[in-house]
């Protein structure tokens, strides 16, 4: 007697044991939320391959198949690129669980700087509302803002770079007079930002598109609305500098690997447009 899919091995309750459980494709997309087309994709390039067809010759996906999906879009929210993900799930256990643990440390960190500019919000909105009274910082206030962020290794470089420019001085003007929930907003602008060039950059789109010149435009309005202004020619050398400085290249890098690179291009190619 040939088992069907909804057959199978039976449970002492009556039911059916996982292990002789399978899901169509369209059953999958219903439970997972990827889609079918998807799905599909992953089977045509060899990053999910379901174990078994059934007699018509359609995918039945086991246990086992789901797991490696789960592991795929883990891997995918991790900002791990398509082409990339199934070296990692093939690669020996103990250099995916190192890979992991770094993931999960940076992801931590993430959460609590998160947190962190969530309650700042919260407070300038108390503030806002009459709930609460904004205080002067401390320094131990100023070092919560700062939570994460060591400008030591630039300070002394952007004195040096542009102590004697107008920017510079507009620029210490400026955030000389910000309190916590200005650093929580200039932050959260930012953190906006990035997500908008991850997302193109996920997306395929490439650097010069329009939809990454908008972004890039709204880059130069944050820091001339936080900093100081900034000409295209400036957002040029701080394009450059993100590239070029190691350091920059690796802090932003952070939110996704190759983001440095990929904002660079876009804002110089704002930059250019601009005729500047």
């Amino acid at each position: 007697m040939t088992l069907t899919r909804r057959e199978g091995l039976r449970c002492p309750s009556g039911g059916t044991t996982l292990e002789a459980k399978r899901w169509t494709v369209g059953e999958v997309a219903a439970l997972t939320g990827v889609s079918v087309r998807t799905l599909h994709h992953y089977d045509d390039i060899g990053l999910l391959r379901p174990a078994e067809r059934s007699g018509g010759n359609y995918r039945l996906y086991t246990p086992g198949d789901l797991a490696r999906l789960r592991r795929v879009l883990t891997w995918r929210a991790l900002g791990v690129p398509l082409s990339e993900v199934a070296g990692v799930l093939d690669a020996p256990p103990d250099l995916e669980r190192e890979a992991l643990r770094a993931h999960a440390a940076r992801l931590r960190d993430d959460l609590r700087r998160a947190e962190h500019t969530l309650r700042e919000v919260q407070a300038r909105l108390d503030a806002l509302n009459g709930r609460a009274e904004e205080t002067i910082m401390n320094n131990e206030d100023v070092k919560a803002a700062f939570d994460g962020f060591d400008p030591a290794p630039y300070e002394a470089e952007a004195r040096e770079r542009w102590g004697d420019t107008d920017a510079y001085r507009q620029s210490a003007a400026r955030t000389a007079r910000y309190g916590a929930a200005d650093w929580a907003r200039v932050r959260a602008e930012m953190d906006s930002l990035t997500a908008e060039y991850v997302v193109l950059m996920e997306a395929g789109v490439p650097a010069t598109d329009g939809r990454a010149l908008a972004v890039a435009a709204r880059h130069r309005a944050h820091i001339s609305g936080a900093y100081y202004d900034a000409s295209p020619q400036m957002m040029r050398g701080l394009a450059q500098m993100w590239v070029a400085d190691e350091r920059f290249t690796r802090n932003i890098d952070r939110a996704r690997p190759g983001l440095a690179a990929y904002q660079s291009a876009a804002v110089t190619a704002w930059a250019d447009a601009q005729g500047d």
